[in-house]
């Protein structure tokens, strides 16, 4: 395969990337050269182009007029002129725009084979691919690294009345529409994080879930991992603190507005006890003269050292103006030898390589609680989330990790971890695995949406398809001797996040997904890589639902919390409550006293579900086997705790797993179930071999 990566933003080159010497040379970069070179250790892969602009750098010895350089004797960065031979920032790129594109198509004209598909990089990138899509007939997919509605939100409190329409207004509106038009025209669209998917995307008027897939981010920490402290780190930054050996509250970013640095020197600022207990570390890139650099990045680092005066933290705060790149894991060691902290608290991270890297040298963090810290987080349990417009949050937070060594101690442990979560090979795989499947490489899509399916099997996920790797060995194995049955998954878990639990478990793809349970509906579509939802499915259980109304009455009750932001979706609300109470009774009682029609669901001790009386795990997979024409004894559900309850209770063919909780052995309306003798994947075959067998003796 031959893939054409386009990427025109900051200073990019094969090797000593000179990170943060402009707003726009960032870890994109280092994100994609690392993808490049791993999936170039991929026998399938025959040629990798990255193809970007060709530009004088006058504020670098760095040539980037080079046409031509090889990263490796694969992957080749290919550059290509335009009018202007100045650089230019990614806002003042756009007049740029037809002629690079001209550029690229003459390039692909001359090749001896076009590349069967192109990766475009920020919306600019998009743009290119988007128009070489229209004249050459080539399908892209598309990574927006960071999102400009994003940008527009965070920006928009602090916005003055005259600042409404100017030229950078004009540019980010211009930006926003072109993340669109590619979230319309990708084949498929690449997040980071859920929250990029489920939220950031979802601001957008061609927003497609379906064609979204969260890849985790990746990141070679090796060097991170086995990092130390070494005598030239130290003279650097402690020439700037009056008690160098004090814990280091660490920072790592480009003086960008959107790295929110100036809020963490606030938040430093104003807390006299973060002071006492820990020195500020800022590495914001490298730089001379600040007139010489870009005006953001001037703007932004003489705001920081305003506040450093303002504070009057002299002695406190270390801000160096130049590091060796090689220095960096030493930084993060010196850091964590002395008990320190790493904070990200962007407005938005779409990535957080830093959080990473931090995570892989041992040093817990305190991260931004919008974008990819989200799930980092959620799976390494290295740190905490944070409100990034309070500066009292982001001390707090600080303060309370400084002051607990155990938990400190268990955020370290588990951060160790993102070495072998966050990596290349296991990105590269599924990266690729969607690439053969767009191009058509492969011929397993077809042969699957050929069968007629007579037979249909509906699976929770946690607990019961997961949690047992040979289990989920064997299941595979299994499936692929049963051609008509129609497989899916029924669970409380979002779309992506399902996608996400099963392409880490190793799952196949299922033909249906029934997701937040039962609010939501996807169907594999006829290419085999998006996923459709249903809305006739979403118009029937709209019917009498009022969730401002509900929202409204169950905000009120005390022994429920809201979950997180990515946890509510328009026909789910979703609340945790304390353990070993029965809730539900009384909310569906509360509920009733306002005249509202709700389904309430409570389990695993804390979770409660409130959905429309219409919607459940149940009535979606009869919704389905009925539209399929399948009878209900050829319907077998599989469910390990009460989430699964209804959905059980409601179909004839229904397996409890071995491994099931919450009382179901006691459950009422379950006499008509399987209980396996095995957990697992295992008793979800178990229990279909039992009912296959009941219906052929029958």
């Amino acid at each position: 395969m031959f893939i054409m990566h386009i990427a025109l933003q900051g200073c990019l080159r094969a090797h000593d990337v000179e990170y943060g010497i402009t707003a726009d040379t960032g870890g994109h970069i280092r994100y994609l050269l690392e993808l490049a070179q791993t999936s170039a250790r991929d026998r399938d892969i025959e040629r990798i182009d990255i193809v970007t602009r060709a530009f004088d750098a006058d504020f670098t010895d760095g040539d980037y007029r080079i046409g031509c350089e090889y990263v490796n004797p694969k992957v080749r960065i290919v550059r290509l002129p335009t009018p202007d031979p100045a650089y230019r920032s990614k806002e003042a790129l756009w007049d740029q725009l037809p002629a690079f594109g001209d550029a690229l198509v003459d390039y692909i004209d001359r090749l001896e084979r076009a590349p069967q598909l192109l990766h475009a990089h920020y919306a600019d990138a998009g743009h290119i691919a988007g128009l070489v899509k229209q004249r050459r007939g080539i399908p892209f997919v598309f990574t927006a690294h960071s999102l400009g509605q994003p940008k527009r939100d965070y920006t928009a409190a602090t916005r003055r009345d005259e600042e409404v329409d100017t030229p950078a207004e004009r540019a980010l509106d211009r930006r926003i529409a072109t993340e669109n038009a590619a979230l319309r025209d990708a084949s498929l669209v690449i997040a980071s994080s859920r929250d990029e998917a489920e939220l950031q995307y979802a601001q957008y008027p061609d927003y497609d879930p379906g064609r979204i897939r969260v890849i985790r981010p990746a990141s070679d920490l090796q060097a991170f991992a086995q990092s130390q402290p070494n005598a030239r780190v130290h003279a650097m930054l402690s020439r700037f603190l009056t008690e160098p050996d004090k814990p280091a509250l660490l920072a790592i970013a480009r003086p960008v507005t959107r790295k929110n640095l100036a809020s963490l020197i606030r938040a430093y600022g104003e807390s006299p006890a973060l002071q006492e207990h820990a020195n500020l570390v800022i590495l914001a890139g490298e730089r001379q003269s600040l007139d010489a650099l870009e005006p953001e990045i001037a703007d932004n680092l003489r705001d920081m050292l305003a506040l450093i005066d303002h504070y009057d933290l002299y002695g406190r705060v270390a801000y160096p103006k130049q590091h060796h790149g090689a220095d960096v894991p030493s930084v993060y060691a010196w850091a964590r030898v002395r008990g320190g902290l790493f904070a990200n608290v962007a407005f938005n991270e779409p990535f957080g390589l830093t959080l990473l890297e931090a995570a892989a040298a041992g040093l817990p963090v305190v991260a931004t609680d919008s974008g990819g810290p989200n799930d980092i987080i959620e799976q390494c349990h290295n740190g905490v989330l944070v409100n990034p417009c309070s500066t009292d949050a982001i001390a707090a937070a600080a303060l309370a990790l400084f002051d607990d060594h155990e938990r400190w101690i268990a955020c370290q442990a588990s951060g160790r971890k993102a070495t072998s979560v966050f990596d290349w090979s296991r990105h590269v795989d599924y990266y690729h695995r969607l690439l053969h499947r767009l191009s058509g490489s492969t011929g397993e899509r077809v042969a699957r949406r050929c069968s007629r399916f007579d037979a249909m099997l509906a699976c929770d996920i946690d607990g019961t398809l997961v949690g047992c790797s040979q289990g989920v060995i064997r299941f595979n194995a299994w499936y692929a001797g049963q051609p008509r049955l129609r497989f899916g998954v029924a669970t409380g878990r979002s779309f992506h996040s399902a996608l996400l639990i099963l392409e880490q478990a190793g799952i196949e793809w299922p033909d249906f997904l029934i997701t937040s349970v039962g609010a939501e509906i996807y169907r594999l579509a006829d290419d085999g890589v998006r996923y459709v939802r249903d809305t006739r499915w979403a118009e029937r259980i709209d019917r009498g639902w009022q969730r401002a109304a509900v929202a409204e009455v169950l905000d009120a009750v005390p022994e429920l919390v809201a979950q997180s932001p990515l946890e509510q979706r328009a026909h789910k609300i979703s609340y945790l409550c304390e353990a070993g109470i029965d809730i539900a009774p009384r909310l569906r009682r509360l509920l009733a006293e306002h005249g509202l029609e709700a389904r309430v669901i409570h389990s695993n001790e804390r979770c409660v579900d409130v959905l429309p009386v219409h919607a459940s795990k149940g009535a979606a997979v009869a919704y389905l086997a009925d539209e399929a024409d399948i009878p209900q004894e050829r319907v077998y559900v599989a469910g390990d705790s009460a989430n699964d309850l209804e959905m059980l209770q409601t179909l004839p063919c229904a397996i409890v797993v071995a491994n099931h909780r919450d009382g179901l052995v006691k459950a009422c309306g379950l006499t008509h179930a399987y209980f396996a003798s095995a957990g697992h994947a295992r008793g979800v075959i178990e229990g279909v071999a039992h009912f296959q067998a009941r219906c052929h003796a029958s």
